[in-house]
């Protein structure tokens, strides 16, 4: 990690604004989503990546029921077919 000498205050909604010359470096546009995380006594900051629920991979996801998959998870869950039907009946009953 490299320190860029620059400090920000808190706002009185525990806001900071990040410096659009870390936002350039990050590629992190307007409107995008980061994730925060706690790394010991340091807050980490970064670019959130959408990931398969499953497997966590991030290339060819589809939306399902609210929740990202990933191509290979969703073919082998299409595989599973009629175990996950029953199931479902299982539970509505």
């Amino acid at each position: 990690m490299r320190a860029m000498g620059i400090i920000r205050r808190l706002d009185e909604l525990g806001r900071v604004v990040i410096p659009v010359e870390m936002r350039r470096m990050l590629d992190l546009a307007d409107r995008d989503t980061v994730e925060i995380a706690v790394d010991g006594d340091r807050i980490v900051l970064q670019k959130h990546t959408p990931r398969c629920v499953f497997c966590s991979r991030s290339e060819a996801l589809v939306e399902y029921h609210n929740r990202r998959v990933c191509a290979s998870c969703m073919r082998e869950l299409s595989a599973m077919g009629g175990g996950t039907k029953v199931a479902r009946r299982r539970t509505e009953d």
